[in-house]
């Protein structure tokens, strides 16, 4: 079970989500036309019963439901399954919510078709039994034959390189203004976790509104997912780099 940091993490993010995306909207949109083409190619033409397992303010979900599948969008954090769902009926989509773990997802077996779960949530799982949790939660809520979609970091050159920061982004709201996001990564001395320090300089007034939020990940190879993916009884796994798919992150398929 994610630690209990997690979910205050993300709960105090959710006010401010979208402005780590220089262009929100065109990230929905983008998104959903990765996803929707890689679900397409697996399973064949929807709508599709996909559960976006942690779903945030809705960056994938909202994008899949407007596509026309029937999405589900659950959380670790209260306010950011909230936000999603008011996100999305905003845009005229409907978008089912709710606040859960992904490593105790409430739903009955073979409820699905798709489970997604992406942003690089998943590491936020920092042992092998919790990781084993969630993939086997995931792959009860799926169908046969459903698929299960994962993204992460390319955490195998990471863990060579150990970066201790990330280059800013920026973002620009419809009202004006820019918002820097940054991180800083203090690294564990086993190399393979690391706390995040998760910086946003939000423009107020002539001044900045600085807020600060940690967290930590384990940096998952794809070595070391992919055993954990086919240890839960998963088959059929297969790597998409972001050069085939386009999408920022590495994408992990598999099949119940």
């Amino acid at each position: 079970m994610p630690m209990p940091s997690v979910r205050r993490f993300y709960d105090d993010l959710a006010a401010d989500y979208d402005r780590i995306f220089p262009d929100w909207d065109a990230s929905i949109a983008r998104q959903a036309g990765t996803f929707d083409a890689l679900i397409g190619a697996e399973l064949g033409t929807g709508p599709l019963r996909v559960l976006d397992c942690a779903c945030g303010i809705g960056t994938q979900s909202i994008g899949l439901a407007g596509r026309g599948h029937h999405v589900t969008g659950t959380d670790l954090s209260p306010r950011a399954a909230a936000r999603a769902r008011s996100e999305a009926a905003a845009r005229g989509v409907r978008l089912a919510t709710a606040a859960a773990d992904m490593c105790r997802l409430p739903f009955a077996a073979g409820l699905f078709d798709a489970v997604l779960c992406a942003d690089n949530s998943l590491p936020h799982l920092l042992t092998a039994d919790e990781v084993g949790a969630a993939l086997t939660g995931m792959r009860r809520v799926l169908r046969d034959g459903g698929l299960l979609i994962l993204t992460v970091r390319d955490y195998d050159d990471l863990r060579r390189t150990r970066p201790a920061s990330t280059p800013p982004q920026l973002s620009t709201t419809p009202e004006g203004g820019t918002t820097i996001t940054f991180q800083l990564w203090n690294w564990h001395d086993d190399g393979e976790r690391y706390d995040l320090r998760h910086f946003q300089l939000i423009p107020d007034g002539a001044d900045w509104r600085v807020r600060e939020r940690t967290t930590t990940y384990w940096a998952l190879t794809a070595r070391r997912l992919t055993e954990l993916v086919a240890a839960a009884g998963f088959t059929g796994l297969t790597w998409r780099t972001t050069e085939t798919t386009g999408f920022y992150q590495p994408i992990l398929t598999a099949r119940r």
